[in-house]
């Protein structure tokens, strides 16, 4: 396989807004894409543990849900032990509005199943959760205008309580050990 030639850097289904200082990847062809790949057709051409740092944004709630644990696993081999990948989704009533969304929604708790140890104490370790990535994942959110300016307190409890108060899910996956 011939591996794509990029900086460490990847901004996985930029679209047109690919970040500055990204080797921007995407299914089509825009003024961003640097590079025209298929992410749900495994394995990448990315060479193993060659990435520093992951961006993808607004993509991780389009994937059929029987290929999520296939993109993560495909995420995390081509990964650096200790880099991280940010994953940006929609939550609250953006989980739904767009009708392209794969189902099932994607929320904070969908991610404690990249994490290998999270999987064992669970005595999740075969068929369909048998996965070789392990992640560390931590979580912020973009809060709803109205509840950004409240307290953090008030904050917290509309964050747990109501599902509208963030509009986005910020997830940082640091790639833990090694395969």
């Amino acid at each position: 396989m011939q591996y794509l030639e990029h900086t460490g850097k990847l901004d996985l289904a930029c679209g047109d807004n690919k970040r500055e200082g990204f080797f921007g990847i995407d299914k089509f062809q825009t003024a961003s894409t640097d590079a025209v790949v298929d992410l749900l057709k495994f394995p990448w051409p990315i060479a193993d543990n060659s990435v520093d740092e992951v961006i993808c944004c607004m993509f991780f709630e389009h994937i059929p849900k029987e290929l999520r644990p296939k993109f993560m696993e495909e995420l995390y081999r081509v990964m650096k032990v200790g880099a991280t990948a940010q994953i940006i989704t929609p939550l609250g009533e953006r989980l739904f509005q767009d009708y392209t969304h794969a189902w099932p929604p994607v929320v904070p708790s969908s991610y404690v199943y990249f994490n290998k140890k999270w999987r064992e104490e669970n005595k999740l370790t075969h068929g369909a959760y048998d996965l070789k990535c392990d992640f560390l994942c931590t979580f912020g959110y973009a809060l709803d205008p109205e509840v950004a300016s409240w307290k953090a307190d008030q904050q917290q409890f509309a964050l747990k309580f109501h599902q509208n108060a963030a509009t986005d899910l910020y997830v940082t996956c640091k790639k833990l050990g090694a395969e």
